[in-house]
């Protein structure tokens, strides 16, 4: 994804099903990592790299269970 079609944390939020605000306490609990941090401290998100991460987690979750 380029960097003009990157999606807020509110977009990513809707796209996910979840909340803006978990999204939010994601990235700052390191839990994921944003794509981009504006100079004013927004995330920006590719959605693939996202949707990514999410499996990678979930994958790591099974093998210690």
């Amino acid at each position: 994804m380029t960097r003009d079609r990157l999606l807020t944390s509110g977009q990513l939020a809707r796209e996910l099903g979840i909340s803006h605000q978990s999204i939010t306490n994601y990235a700052r609990n390191g839990q994921l990592e944003p794509t981009l941090v504006t100079p004013g401290g927004h995330y920006r998100w590719d959605l693939e790299d996202v949707k990514q991460q999410l499996r990678t987690k979930d994958q790591q979750r099974r093998e210690r269970d």
